[in-house]
């Protein structure tokens, strides 16, 4: 089947835009992935740090694990599963709350539902970013989009102004290739135009977003204090939530790693103080310190850790879903689409079915060409 839409830029490669890609490529069109990071994931990346003793350590820094209620997703991790590119986390997760010092809502163990990446949480979107027919261009930068009236087509140019190539549609998987937090933060112009869609640019125009500070930490021995390997927190204005990483399937038990996660109080209330910026490493400590004397201070006997570093998500979570029924955005015009949790829920799962409704829109006009 010929068409004119023979190639499509995806630009993001976090799990909505890996799965976009990855449908697009298995309906025949040609995809290029554009990620200016150096590896695929977005939140489902693996961060590898080293310690001071040259031992090396991985983390799933961004979502712990994800869940599913869609059957098109759930039989999406079945294929996945059967790859071994994910699995069900089979621990005993709880609640803690810091007003009584105590556990409760302990799940029997083996009561899962949760999926993590194996061996890390980037390995789903790796694979789909390496599926046949999709070329993926890592560590590369998008920093503007142009629309060519002439040749009906959009040309996509890299942040130093080089030619990246000309498509027949685009897909923005990262709300910040529109979002006015990008000249914020980087102090450059949005790589996407709003005039240039204007009848989704009312939706874009200024889409919430919850951020967060994670904190990576490596124990020598087991937290033998804590009855569960993930829980929430709650009545601490500084953490909402904490996770034993290296009891997910597939990770080394060569030392034991948490994560924690900040509120959204408290990550907002350091971005107030030092802008939206990237931290500066002392900013990163100051958080990593508050965060860790925060996790000590509520009673559990926490020993100091070998290793420790904050990260900030300086958007983690969208405040609205602006996607409705259709999932994603769409203008059929110059055949461009939004996708991302942004567009459905505030999760992995909504990401994902934000990516695959993206891809159905041009999977239609394919099929009418």
């Amino acid at each position: 089947m010929s068409s004119v839409l023979s190639k499509v830029a995806v630009v993001g490669s976090g799990i909505s835009g890996a799965a976009c890609a990855w449908s697009l490529a298995r309906n025949g069109v040609s995809v290029t992935l554009f990620e200016s990071a150096r590896g695929p994931g977005g939140r489902m990346s693996q961060r590898r740090e080293i310690a001071e003793d040259g031992k090396e350590m991985v983390f799933d820094h961004g979502a712990p694990y994800f869940t599913v209620s869609s059957t098109d997703v759930l039989s999406l991790v079945r294929e996945w599963e059967s790859k071994n590119l994910c699995a069900e986390w089979k621990e005993s997760f709880g609640v803690f709350d810091c007003f009584s010092n105590q556990f409760s809502s302990i799940e029997q163990e083996g009561v899962s539902g949760r999926y993590v990446g194996t061996p890390g949480m980037n390995s789903i979107c790796k694979a789909l970013c390496h599926e046949p027919g999709v070329e993926s261009k890592f560590g590369v930068s998008v920093g503007r989009m142009e629309w060519l009236e002439k040749d009906n087509s959009w040309l996509l140019l890299g942040s130093n102004g080089q030619s990246l190539g000309q498509f027949e549609g685009v897909v923005a998987s990262d709300k910040n290739i529109v979002s006015p937090r990008f000249t914020n933060v980087t102090g450059r112009v949005p790589p996407l135009d709003l005039n240039l869609i204007p009848d989704l640019a009312t939706k874009l125009q200024n889409i919430p977003a919850i951020p967060c500070f994670a904190l990576m930490l490596g124990f020598e021995q087991p937290l033998t204090s804590i009855p569960v390997k993930g829980f929430s927190i709650m009545n601490s204005k500084v953490l909402s939530w904490a996770y034993c990483d290296s009891s997910k399937p597939g990770r080394s038990s060569s030392s034991e790693r948490w994560i924690l996660h900040s509120t959204m109080e408290y990550a907002e209330r350091v971005i107030a103080e030092y802008g939206l910026q990237k931290p500066s490493d002392a900013t990163l400590k100051k958080v990593a310190e508050e965060l860790y004397q925060e996790f000590q201070s509520i009673g559990l006997s926490i020993p100091r850790p070998f290793f420790m570093k904050a990260h900030r998500w300086g958007s983690a979570f969208p405040g609205a879903s602006i996607g409705g029924e259709e999932k994603c955005l769409w203008d059929g015009s110059k055949r461009v689409a939004i996708c991302g949790d942004f567009c459905v829920s505030p999760n992995v799962e909504g990401a994902i079915l934000s990516g695959l409704a993206a891809a159905s829109k041009f999977q239609k006009i394919v099929s009418y060409l």
